[in-house]
C-alpha cells in the first residue's frame, strides 16, 4: 500500500458516513450524502485545511494520533482502522501502546448520552473525544492541539478552565492526575509517545517534576464527585462528575449530570442549548 492512497481512502469513507448517525444536523438544502469536510475535521479535532491537504495528497505523513482520530470519527471497523495506519506508514498499535481506540460497544453507550456532557481520555489523560454538550459546558475543545489535549499538562500549565477549584482542591487534583500517569507509565514502558509526554512535562513544569519524583504517591481516590463550573453565560453550575474506567480499553469516561428539578439542572440545560443550537435561521 502506498501513502498517497491515504487521502483518497479517507475521502471515500467520508462520503459513506450518514451525518445523522454522528449527531450532525442535516438541513433541507444539504447535497452531501456523507460528511462534509469541515464536519469530519471538527469530529476528528483537526483543521479543515489540513484535512483538505490530506485528501488531496498534499500532506502524506499524518501522525498516529491524527490517524486514530480520523478512524474514530469515520466509525470504521478494526480492519479498516489498521488499513489507515498502514496507509499512513505507521505500525498498527500493539498492546505495549496506550490505547485510544473507542470500541463500537463504548461508542454506542456514548451515543445514548448525546444530550449529557461527556469527555473521554486515554490512560495518559490525553483527550480522545468530547461531545457537543461537554464543549458547550466547558468550552470548545476542537481547537486543542498537541499538549493542549492532555489534562495533566493543562492543569499543571495553568491553562484556562471553567472548573472552579480552591488552591487545595487544585493541588489534590494535580497530584491524583500525576499519580495515575505514573501507573500508566509502569504499564506501558515501551510507548514512545508516552515517554515523550513525560519528558515534556518534566522539563516544562517544576510542579510536575516535584510530584513525579515524590517518594510516596498520593491516594488516587477523589474525595468529591462534585464539580463547580463557572459558565460565562449562565453562571456557576454545581454538577456530579462520575469518571468511569473502561478496563479492557484503558479509557476514562467522565460524565457530568445534575439532580433533576434543581437550579443546577436548569442551568446545565440552558448552557447546553446555548452551546449546541444555532440561533441563526
Amino acid at each position: 500500500m502506498e501513502s498517497w492512497e491515504f487521502g483518497p481512502t479517507v475521502r471515500r469513507w467520508r462520503d459513506r458516513v450518514p451525518p445523522e448517525t454522528l449527531g450532525v444536523p442535516v438541513g433541507r438544502r444539504r447535497r452531501a450524502t456523507g460528511l462534509r469536510r469541515e464536519e469530519l475535521a471538527a469530529l476528528a479535532g483537526i483543521s479543515a485545511d489540513y484535512l483538505t491537504r490530506l485528501e488531496q495528497g498534499r500532506a502524506t505523513a499524518p501522525s498516529a494520533q491524527v490517524v486514530e482520530s480520523l478512524a474514530r470519527a469515520l466509525r470504521v471497523s478494526d480492519a479498516e482502522r489498521d488499513q489507515l495506519y498502514r496507509l499512513a506508514g505507521h505500525a498498527t498499535p500493539g498492546p505495549d501502546v496506550v490505547p485510544s481506540r473507542v470500541p463500537a460497544s463504548v461508542q454506542r453507550l456514548l451515543d445514548r448520552l448525546s444530550h449529557t456532557p461527556v469527555v473521554v481520555y486515554d490512560a495518559s489523560w490525553t483527550l480522545v473525544l468530547a461531545n457537543a454538550p461537554f464543549d458547550a459546558l466547558m468550552g470548545d475543545t476542537t481547537r486543542w492541539r498537541g499538549l493542549e489535549r492532555n489534562a495533566v499538562w493543562r492543569n499543571l500549565a495553568g491553562l484556562p478552565t471553567r472548573v472552579v477549584h480552591t488552591p487545595a482542591e487544585q493541588a489534590g487534583h494535580e497530584a491524583r492526575l500525576v499519580a495515575d500517569l505514573r501507573v500508566t507509565a509502569s504499564r506501558y514502558p515501551a510507548d514512545r509517545t508516552l515517554r515523550r509526554l513525560i519528558a515534556e512535562l518534566t522539563s516544562g513544569s517544576p510542579r510536575f517534576a516535584e510530584l513525579w519524583h515524590a517518594e510516596a504517591p498520593p491516594p488516587l481516590a477523589d474525595p468529591s464527585r462534585h464539580k463547580t463550573v463557572d459558565h460565562p453565560s449562565v453562571g456557576r453550575i454545581t454538577l456530579d462528575c462520575d469518571t468511569l474506567l473502561v478496563a479492557l480499553d484503558d479509557l476514562r469516561i467522565s460524565v457530568y449530570t445534575a439532580e433533576p428539578g434543581t437550579e443546577d439542572a436548569d442551568r446545565l440545560a440552558l448552557a447546553t442549548v446555548l452551546g449546541t443550537q444555532s440561533l441563526v435561521p
